[in-house]
């Protein structure tokens, strides 16, 4: 016999995912039966929010949707966190919940709440299934879900209905998923203006948001071109950093994090932003760029802009074809002094790293850069140290650096990096984690444990949460509510299995990385750092 659950798991399986990340409750566990042999691997997790964070890195590295499910109720409510940073990070994903049958629907249940009602704020579409339509309705979600801006699709999947046979058949043809658009075409009236307003400019200045990360490698090597031939200076945001954070490119940092008064400071001459996949989600154009300094916005939708900022053109599209039109442009000149941007990356470089006496997140962050091989992949949670990885860390690629910033949720790191290791298991993968991050997530390294993952989850331990000590300290507010560990704290040996190694200065970290990149299984670097350096580089 053929169930609605068998039909949902084969549907899976053809549009070729791979895992399906949860937690199980009496609503959903015929839908994990039926993956159960199925081609489509059921990932348990410790908390739903994991779920969702694994199944956004799932589509961030695959480009098709990651899957998540949880049950009703609670399960579901603690799923929307996960399922709420595809949403605002531009990721695809299927969010299944399970939940009472059809006959209690209206009536007063235990754990049963609006699921459509929940989700409908963060995702693309909210539907429940139905019988004869439930291929159908996956298709659909799927095409919804990669469509620009890509994002999340919830599903309500009743427990009756997982459990009655199906009439549509296995094996019928699964989802397209097309990806970018082939031969797409450009507004060449909108790219002619483009062209003159770059070349009239005297001061042009690139900006590249998150966007740029869909585009594919094609789009990020002609981007990289255009840039090169016109020796144009390019600021980015944290999430499109491996875009352009490369020697050839002249590079003047990342917007809103450490030292921004800095960049801001280099950037002051500029006439023109050419903004080219920018998203304002990770940080609004009115945040940095002065209300007289025209904008031209190339992305796959519309600008977000106030009234009081000038939008000199747009290009909406392909960013595929948008960039390789914009590699034919060359011979641009400018009047920016590039001898300059090498003074100021230095002058940033020697801000961020202060001669500290103590171990301190800076020396972190370079004994991990010597360390990780040039393909390694991090995963940054949100905190103080984030804000210093996003200038010092150097990507040496797309997709090497992964973080939730349209979201800006604690606790992505640890999941991110086990999502990360299972879709490229090749690859080495450290989380970079601070105290609060681990706290919220610290279960999920037993995850990595059961499954047997080489996950390395580096702590940035300093006892506080110190982007928000900063915050307080400089409006001289009392230090409440930020401290989560005594100075007397010391981790045990393992941690749920995984071995715990503390390390206080670089040479003891960078023995504690060397084993951990080559062990068979996770292993906590606990870094205790001195959070004082967050005073002055933040």
């Amino acid at each position: 016999m053929t169930t609605h659950a068998d039909v949902v798991a084969d549907t899976l399986r053809r549009a070729g995912i791979r895992y399906v990340f949860g937690y199980p409750g009496g609503q959903n566990v015929r839908f994990i039966e039926a993956l159960h042999g199925s081609g489509v691997q059921f990932v348990l997790v410790t908390h739903e929010a994991s779920a969702g964070f694994m199944a956004d890195v799932y589509g961030r590295l695959t480009g098709r949707p990651g899957v998540c499910l949880s049950t009703l109720g609670p399960g579901a409510t603690n799923m929307t966190t996960g399922v709420g940073n595809a949403w605002l990070d531009r990721v695809p994903l299927l969010a299944f919940t399970g939940r009472m049958g059809q006959k209690w629907q209206g009536r007063t249940v235990q754990m049963q709440v609006d699921h459509q009602a929940l989700y409908r704020p963060i995702t693309k579409w909210s539907t429940t299934l139905t019988a004869g339509a439930v291929q159908e309705t996956i298709a659909r979600a799927i095409d919804i879900a990669i469509a620009e801006q890509p994002g999340p699709v919830h599903l309500d999947f009743p427990e009756d209905l997982a459990e009655e046979p199906s009439e549509e058949s296995l094996g019928r043809p699964g989802a397209v998923l097309s990806g970018r658009a082939r031969g797409a075409t450009v507004d060449e009236s909108a790219l002619a203006h483009i062209e003159r307003l770059i070349r009239t400019a005297r001061y042009p200045l690139v900006a590249v948001g998150l966007s740029m990360n869909r585009a594919g490698v094609a789009a990020t090597s002609a981007l990289r071109r255009f840039l090169v031939a016109n020796r144009l200076p390019v600021v980015s945001t944290m999430m499109a950093k491996g875009q352009v954070d490369d020697p050839s490119v002249d590079f003047v940092g990342v917007l809103g994090r450490a030292r921004r008064d800095l960049v801001a400071d280099f950037c002051q001459p500029a006439d023109l932003v050419i903004a080219v996949g920018y998203d304002p989600v990770e940080f609004n154009y009115e945040e940095w760029v002065r209300a007289d300094l025209p904008i031209v916005h190339i992305d796959t939708v519309r600008a977000d802009l106030d009234d009081r900022h000038v939008l000199a053109a747009q290009l909406v599209g392909d960013l595929g074809a948008a960039t390789e039109r914009l590699a034919e442009i060359s011979g641009v000149t400018h009047g920016w002094d590039l001898s300059a941007l090498a003074a100021h990356r230095r002058r940033l470089y020697r801000a961020l790293t202060p001669d500290w006496p103590s171990f301190s997140p800076h020396h972190v962050i370079e004994v991990l850069r010597r360390s990780l091989p040039d393909d390694g992949l991090i995963t940054v949670d949100v905190g103080a140290h984030t804000h210093l990885i996003a200038q010092l860390w150097e990507t040496r690629g797309p997709a090497n650096l992964l973080v939730s910033n349209g979201w800006s949720s604690m606790g992505f790191a640890i999941p991110a990096a086990i999502g990360a290791k299972l879709v490229e298991p090749e690859r080495p993968v450290v989380a970079c984690t601070g105290d609060g991050g681990l706290l919220m997530m610290a279960g999920e390294i037993s995850t990595a444990v059961r499954l047997r993952l080489p996950v390395v989850f580096l702590v940035f331990r300093d006892r506080f949460l110190s982007l928000i000590k900063v915050k307080q300290d400089r409006r001289q507010f009392h230090r409440d509510g930020v401290e989560l560990f005594g100075p007397d704290l010391r981790f045990g040996d393992s941690l749920f299995g995984a071995p715990v190694r503390t390390v206080g200065d670089p040479r003891a970290m960078e023995e504690a990385l060397r084993q951990a990149l080559v062990a068979d299984g996770p292993t906590v670097v606990d870094a205790t750092v001195d959070p004082a350096e967050y005073d002055v580089v933040l």
